[in-house]
C-alpha cells in the first residue's frame, strides 16, 4: 500500500474535529485511538469495496464461515501490520509526539468469543484473506461478550465486557441489509399472502437482525474479506401506549426480550430459560446469514438453487451453527416453493461441519420441549430428515435396534445436533491427528463406518501475522535477519534457522530476546495486579479455558508438592520457577470456578512464605484475553499442555508457545503429539498415560485412584491438604475437588481425568526440565529447534488443506488498478 504521511495526519485531525470537536492538543488517548483508527479505515476501504466488487463481478465459490464465536483481539495493530504501514504510522504520530503503544492500549478486545474455537475462526479469516481466497465469517454482534474476569478473595467474579462502551471504529452498520427472524408461532399450511401452497407461521415473535461489517485484511495484497456479525433488536420494541400508561417494563419489554439474544457470549444455560436463549441465539445468527446468502444470490442469478453449492460452501464450526441445515430446508421450501428432495440435494451439497470436541457431553444436544417450542417448523424439518434417515438405517441395519436408536438424530427425548451435521453435511473433520482417529474409532464409529469418506483430518493452525509479527516483534527481526522475508506468508521457511542451532551468537540473541519479552510481561503484571515476578526464573505458563480435561489441576497439585518439598527439604535447591496462570470457567461451571480458588489460595501462601526465598512463585492472571495472551506467549519459557490423553481436540496454545520458543511439557494428546513429531521428543518434555493405555483402563472398570495414594506419600499428603485445613480453615472450600479426586461425585467415578495416575510422571517429567533449564545455551538450542519446526502449524497450512479437500474454492486477486 503507498501510505502519504501527510494525508494520514491531515484525516486524523478531521476526524477530532468531526467526532469530537477537539484538536490534537485537546484529545485523549481514546480519542487519539478512534481518529487513528478511523484514518486506518479509510485507507482499507478501497481495497475492502474493490474486493466486493471483483466477487460480484466474476462470481466464483465463496466459503462462508458460521462460528458462535470469533476471537479477534485488538485490530489496530494487526491491521497496520497487514496492510505494511506499521512503521509509517508509528513515525507520523511519534512526530506529532503521539505515544502508539499508549493508543494501542485504548482499544479494547472485541468481546466476540472465549476459547480456542473462536482465536481458531479469528486466524482463519485472516489466512483466507492473506491467500487471496474469497473466505467470510458470520456471526453474532455480542453487546458484552463472555464476561470480565476478576479474582476477588480468590474467586472468579463475573463482570459485564462492555467493549461496545465506546463504537467500534472498524465496523461498518448495514442497516439496508437487515432481516427479520422469527420464533415460536404456530405452524400453518394453506395458501400464503401471496398465493402460494406451502407452510408458513403465524404469530411469531419477529426478531430485527441489523448486520454489522468488519473487514478482514490481508498480508500483502489488496484482498480485504468481511466478518458479518449480528445484532438483535425488536420491530416494535417501544410501546408508546403502555408507556403513557405508566407501565414503563411493559413498555420496553419486547425490546429487551430481543436483545437479550444478542447481549452475552455463552449465557449461562444451567437451566430451562438459559437453554432457550443459547438455541435462540444459534437459530438467529444462522437464520439471518442464510437470509442474506439467499437473497444476494436470487438478485444475481434468479432462482435456479441447483447452482447454489457451486457458489456457496458453509463451513459449520463446530455444533453450535448446525441448525442452518434446516433452516435453509425451510427458505428454500417455504419461501421459494422447492420441493424437499431438490432442497435436500442443495443442502447436503452446501454444508460441511468442524467436530471440536471429544468429550461426548459437549456434543450438543436440545430437548425436544425447548427446540420445538422456539422452532416448530424447524423441529417439524428435523422430525422429517429423521424418518427419512432411519428408513435408511433400517435397510443398511435391519436388526441392529440399538444402532438405529442411538444413530437416530431425535431420540431418548432430544435433538442430536452432531449426528444432524454428519448425516446432512458432505464433510465431517477433526482438528488433530488423533481427534480424528478418535472421531473414527471410538466417538463417532457408527458414523464413520455409515459414512466413511465423509471423515478427513484437518489439524489447526495460528496465524504468524498475529503471533509473530504483531505478539513478538523481536523475534520476527531475529527471524528475518537471517532467513528473509516470505515465513510471513509461508511459515515452513522458518526450517531455515535450524542451520543456526549451534551458533552462540544466535542462540545467545534469542536468549536477550527472550528475556526482554519476560522483562515486558514483568512490567504490565506489576502495574495491572501488583504482582512482582523474577524475569530469571523459568516461566512455566499455563493458559487456556478452565476446564477439568485440561488439568490445571494437576499443575496446582504439582506446586503444592513442590512447595511442600522446598519447606521440608533445606537441600532441594531447584532453580527459581514462576507458574503463570490465565483462565475463564463458565459462569456456571462450580468445580472450574473452585480450582481457580484453589490457585488463588496456594498463590497467596507460597507466595507470602520467606521460607520459600524466590524459588518458587504462583500468579494468576486476571481476564485472560487475547490483548493480554499476545505478552504471554512471547515470555513463556514453558508451555503447559497437560490434558488427559484423548480428551483435547487439538489446542491451539501449544502452538502460539511453540512458534514463540517455548518447550512444551505435555501428554502426547491433540496436536501436542505433533508438535513433538515436528520438534523431536528431545526437545520438549512428554510424558504421561497415553490415549489407549486409558481406554485399556476404561474398559476394564481397571482404575483405582486410591492405588497412587497410597503408593506415593508425598501425593497423598499434597491430596489431603485440600481439606485438612492447610489451605482452608473450613476445611469445605475444596472438598470438592478432593472428593472428586479420591471417592467421585454426583455419580461419577473418581477422578474422571486421571490426575493421580499422571501425578508421578507429571513430577519426573518437571525434574528433567528443572535440570535442563540450568544448561541455558542448551535451552535456548532447544527453543529454536522448536521454532524452525513450528512451520506446520501456521493457519495457512489449514486453510490450504480445507480449500483443497472440503471447500474446492479458487484464489481471488485484487489487481492494484481495480483499487480506487
Amino acid at each position: 500500500m503507498k501510505f502519504d504521511a501527510e494525508t494520514f495526519r491531515e484525516n486524523l485531525a478531521a476526524r477530532l474535529r468531526r467526532q469530537y470537536g477537539k484538536d490534537i492538543s485537546q484529545a485523549n488517548s481514546h480519542d487519539l485511538f478512534d481518529a487513528v483508527s478511523a484514518s486506518v479505515q479509510e485507507l482499507i476501504m478501497p481495497a475492502w469495496m474493490a474486493t466486493r466488487r471483483g466477487y460480484d463481478k466474476k462470481p466464483t465459490k465463496q466459503l462462508f464461515y458460521l462460528s458462535a464465536e470469533f476471537l479477534m483481539g485488538r485490530a489496530l495493530s494487526n491491521n497496520l501490520i497487514n496492510l505494511g504501514i506499521k512503521d509509517e504510522v508509528k513515525k507520523v504520530l511519534k512526530d506529532m509526539n503521539i505515544n502508539f503503544n499508549q493508543i494501542e492500549d485504548e482499544e479494547p478486545d472485541a468481546g466476540l468469543g472465549n476459547g480456542g474455537l473462536g482465536r481458531l475462526a479469528a486466524c482463519f479469516l485472516d489466512s483466507l484473506a492473506t491467500l487471496d481466497y474469497p473466505g467470510h465469517g458470520y456471526g453474532i454482534r455480542y453487546e458484552y461478550g463472555m464476561f470480565e474476569q476478576k479474582i476477588e478473595n480468590g474467586y472468579q467474579v463475573e463482570y459485564p465486557d462492555a467493549w461496545l462502551k465506546h463504537r467500534d471504529p472498524w465496523e461498518v452498520k448495514r442497516s439496508d441489509l437487515a432481516v427479520t427472524v422469527k420464533f415460536g408461532g404456530e405452524i400453518k399450511y394453506g395458501k400464503t399472502p401471496d398465493g402460494q401452497d406451502r407452510f408458513y407461521i403465524e404469530n411469531a415473535e419477529e426478531v430485527i437482525a441489523t448486520p454489522y461489517d468488519m473487514p478482514i485484511v490481508g498480508f500483502d495484497t489488496n484482498t480485504v474479506n468481511t466478518l458479518r456479525l449480528w445484532q438483535a433488536s425488536s420491530p416494535d420494541g417501544f410501546n408508546l401506549q403502555l408507556f403513557n400508561d405508566m407501565r414503563y417494563h411493559e413498555a420496553v419489554y419486547k425490546q429487551n426480550s430481543a436483545e437479550n439474544i444478542t447481549r452475552v457470549l455463552y449465557p449461562n444455560d444451567n437451566g430451562p430459560q438459559g437453554k432457550a436463549l443459547r438455541l435462540k441465539q444459534q437459530y438467529f445468527f444462522c437464520s439471518a446469514s442464510l437470509q442474506d446468502l439467499v437473497h444476494h444470490f436470487v438478485a444475481n442469478h434468479g432462482t435456479d438453487f441447483s447452482k447454489f453449492p457451486e457458489l456457496h460452501a458453509i463451513q459449520l464450526n463446530d455444533t453450535h451453527p448446525v441448525v442452518a441445515i434446516p433452516e435453509l430446508m425451510r427458505i428454500l421450501m417455504d419461501e421459494y416453493s422447492m420441493g424437499w428432495n431438490e432442497s435436500w440435494d442443495v443442502v447436503t451439497k452446501t454444508f460441511a461441519y468442524t467436530n471440536h470436541t471429544i468429550l461426548a457431553e459437549a456434543l450438543e444436544k436440545w430437548d425436544i420441549g425447548i427446540f420445538q417450542g422456539l422452532l416448530p417448523r424447524i423441529y417439524q424439518i428435523v422430525e422429517e430428515i429423521n424418518r427419512r434417515f432411519l428408513i435408511e438405517l433400517r435397510a443398511k441395519y435391519p436388526n441392529d435396534y440399538q444402532k438405529q436408536n442411538h444413530m437416530s438424530i431425535i431420540h431418548d427425548g432430544k435433538v442430536y445436533m452432531a449426528w444432524l451435521a454428519i448425516h446432512a453435511g458432505y464433510s465431517v473433520n477433526g482438528v488433530a491427528a488423533l481427534h480424528t482417529e478418535l472421531l473414527k474409532t471410538v466417538e463417532l464409529k457408527d458414523w464413520y463406518e455409515l459414512y466413511p469418506a465423509k471423515f478427513n483430518n484437518k489439524t489447526n493452525g495460528i496465524t504468524q501475522r498475529r503471533w509473530l509479527c504483531s505478539a513478538n516483534e523481536e523475534l520476527s527481526a531475529f527471524i528475518t535477519k537471517r532467513i528473509g522475508h516470505g515465513w510471513e506468508k509461508d511459515l515452513t521457511l522458518l526450517k531455515g534457522l535450524e542451520k543456526y542451532a549451534d551458533d552462540d551468537a544466535s542462540l545467545q540473541e534469542l536468549m536477550d530476546i527472550k528475556r526482554h519479552n519476560k522483562e515486558i510481561l514483568v512490567d504490565f503484571l506489576k502495574h495491572k495486579q501488583n504482582e512482582f515476578l523474577d524475569p530469571d526464573s523459568i516461566f512455566d505458563v499455563q493458559v487456556k479455558r478452565l476446564h477439568e480435561y485440561k488439568r490445571q489441576l494437576l499443575n496446582v497439585l504439582h506446586i503444592m508438592y513442590l512447595y511442600n518439598r522446598i519447606i521440608e527439604d533445606p537441600t532441594f535447591n531447584p532453580p527459581n520457577r514462576t507458574f503463570i496462570f490465565g483462565a475463564k470457567s463458565a459462569s456456571g461451571y462450580r468445580r472450574a470456578k473452585a480450582i481457580i480458588k484453589l490457585i488463588n489460595t496456594v498463590a497467596e501462601r507460597v507466595n507470602n512464605d520467606r521460607r520459600v526465598g524466590g524459588k518458587l512463585r504462583v500468579v494468576f492472571i486476571e481476564n485472560y484475553r487475547v490483548s493480554v495472551a499476545e505478552k504471554i506467549f512471547p515470555a513463556a519459557d514453558v508451555s503447559e499442555q497437560i490434558s488427559t490423553a484423548g480428551k483435547e481436540a487439538s489446542g491451539t496454545s501449544n502452538m502460539k508457545f511453540m512458534v514463540n520458543g517455548a518447550l512444551t511439557m505435555g501428554t502426547m494428546d491433540g496436536a501436542n503429539i505433533e508438535i513433538f513429531e515436528e520438534a523431536g521428543k528431545e526437545n520438549g518434555f512428554p510424558f504421561g498415560l497415553l490415549t489407549e493405555e486409558i481406554q485399556k483402563m476404561e474398559a476394564e472398570h481397571s482404575y483405582n485412584p486410591q492405588q497412587y495414594l497410597e503408593r506415593n506419600p508425598a501425593l497423598a499428603k499434597v491430596v489431603e491438604q485440600l481439606v485438612d485445613g492447610t489451605y482452608d480453615p473450613s476445611r469445605q472450600v475444596f472438598k470438592e475437588i478432593h472428593d472428586s479426586l479420591v471417592y467421585g461425585v454426583e455419580g461419577q467415578r473418581p477422578d474422571v481425568y486421571y490426575v493421580l495416575a499422571d501425578f508421578d510422571k507429571y513430577v519426573k517429567a518437571q525434574e528433567q526440565l528443572a535440570e535442563a533449564y540450568k544448561d541455558k545455551k542448551a535451552w535456548a538450542r532447544k527453543a529454536l529447534i522448536n521454532i524452525a519446526n513450528s512451520g506446520k502449524f501456521s493457519s495457512d497450512r489449514t486453510i490450504e488443506d480445507y480449500v483443497r479437500d472440503i471447500w474446492k474454492i479458487k484464489k481471488v486477486v485484487v489487481a492494484d488498478s481495480e483499487v480506487k
